[in-house]
């Protein structure tokens, strides 16, 4: 043999295992690499997606939280304003139940002035006829001098 019959036929054999490889080997690592390349496509994407999702879902905490913070200062305005409301109404409830009593107080004192008044005007009525009494020297008739006495009364 020589350099040129071995050259061909390992040149002959090296193109059989190429086909061969090509045929039978080359197939599924071809496939095996479209296979991880489209697996790792999808992850990426998948990543992308829950990444956007993450903004997504942060934006909305953001408002909620915003929207919270807008609804707790309103109901607390709202709490103040009642309260300065109930503050306000107790206070007119008090003024108007104050001059009621000193209403009543007012009225009561001039009953017992007008009382008093009037047990001044008896007394003096009796002291008048007393003295009467002793300055004429005799009885004064109650009865009879009713209307005079009373015109009396009403005068002090």
């Amino acid at each position: 043999m020589s350099m040129n019959a071995t050259l061909l036929g390992q040149a002959i054999w090296f193109a059989l295992f190429v086909l061969f490889c090509m045929k039978l080997v080359w197939p599924p690592l071809v496939k095996a690499l479209e296979e991880r390349k489209q697996k790792i496509a999808e992850g990426l994407n998948a990543a992308d997606r829950a990444e956007r999702d993450l903004e997504q879902a942060q934006q909305k905490v953001s408002e909620n939280l915003t929207e919270a913070k807008a609804k707790a200062a309103e109901i607390i305005e709202q709490a103040n304003k009642r309260a300065s409301q109930i503050l306000e109404e107790a206070k007119v409830n008090a003024r108007t139940e104050g001059e009621r009593l000193i209403a009543k107080a007012q009225g009561e004192i001039e009953q017992e002035i007008n009382q008093a008044r009037e047990q001044l005007r008896k007394e003096v009525s009796v002291l008048a006829l007393s003295g009467a009494e002793k300055v004429l020297g005799a009885e004064v008739n109650r009865d009879a001098h009713k209307q005079l006495l009373e015109q009396l009364a009403a005068e002090l």
